[in-house]
């Protein structure tokens, strides 16, 4: 069954049935996104990061554009207080225990393009843009858009990028890393789906124990990170979904796991 609740900006639509929740901009015609409505994003991140009923969150948008960036305005408005929290409310994908995919066609610019780098999944297209540009307002990316790009592609890249406030196709953003898939642009909804099926079929126990263990060990070293590995391997070890995935393994069946 689905419901929809509507927000400042946007709308988030839960099929309990598909175990999805969609939360979707829609502030035609480029869905520019305000102030608080970067506050109800954190909020709604956090609110399916609790429910049962959810087990994969997709971030997409209606119409051709993702979303051209922030309310400019907004900006001179907001308290210096506030305008700290920023990074902290767009972060909240990247903080959510559950996989979330971005479905990005149009334009996808500054704190559009900062949202989906904190996603675990970027879909793009043909006639997606990625851009960060704030330069041109005499600023630079302040929600973490730059310190994720530069993991993802190297400050050269990334200097590149935002210095110069240069637009990134699609095709670029694929090949140079940042994006998960790149399809044509009225295949998008179809490999969104797919992506969400596909990731529905894993232990769920499984899929929060590897993106905590991926994002915790981002910035560490080699060693760290390896030893961390083997911690979280072997609490997986005792799980039931791991005794369900190598019974079904060996019985030759689909293995139906309960993320416990």
């Amino acid at each position: 069954m689905d419901h929809t609740n509507h927000y400042d900006g946007f709308s988030v639509q839960i099929n309990a049935e598909a175990q999805r929740a969609d939360i979707i901009l829609d502030r035609p015609p480029l869905n520019v996104i305000s102030m608080p409505q970067r506050d109800q994003l954190r909020q709604v991140f956090e609110a399916l990061d609790i429910n049962d009923a959810v087990r994969v969150i997709v971030l997409r948008a209606q119409g051709t554009h993702f979303s051209s960036g922030g309310d400019i305005k907004g900006f001179l408005a907001a308290s210096p207080e506030h305008v700290s929290k920023l990074a902290w409310n767009v972060a909240a994908p990247y903080r959510c225990s559950k996989p979330v995919i971005a479905a990005n066609r149009g334009y996808c610019f500054g704190v559009g393009f900062e949202l989906s780098l904190a996603c675990d999944f970027r879909i793009v297209t043909n006639t997606t843009q990625y851009a960060l540009p704030e330069q041109k307002l005499g600023q630079i990316p302040g929600s973490g858009g730059s310190a994720r790009l530069q993991k993802m592609i190297g400050i050269t890249r990334t200097k590149d990028v935002v210095m110069r406030s240069r637009r990134i196709s699609g095709e670029q953003a694929y090949d140079w890393g940042i994006a998960t898939q790149c399809v044509e642009d009225a295949q998008l909804e179809e490999a969104t789906d797919a992506m969400a099926r596909e990731l529905l079929a894993f232990s769920p126990l499984a899929q929060r124990t590897a993106k905590k263990l991926l994002n915790d060990t981002d910035d560490a070293s080699l060693s760290t990170a390896i030893e961390l590995e083997g911690h979280c391997y072997s609490r997986l070890r005792s799980s039931e979904d791991f005794r369900e995935g190598v019974e079904a393994f060996h019985e030759k069946r689909p293995a139906v796991f309960r993320g416990v």
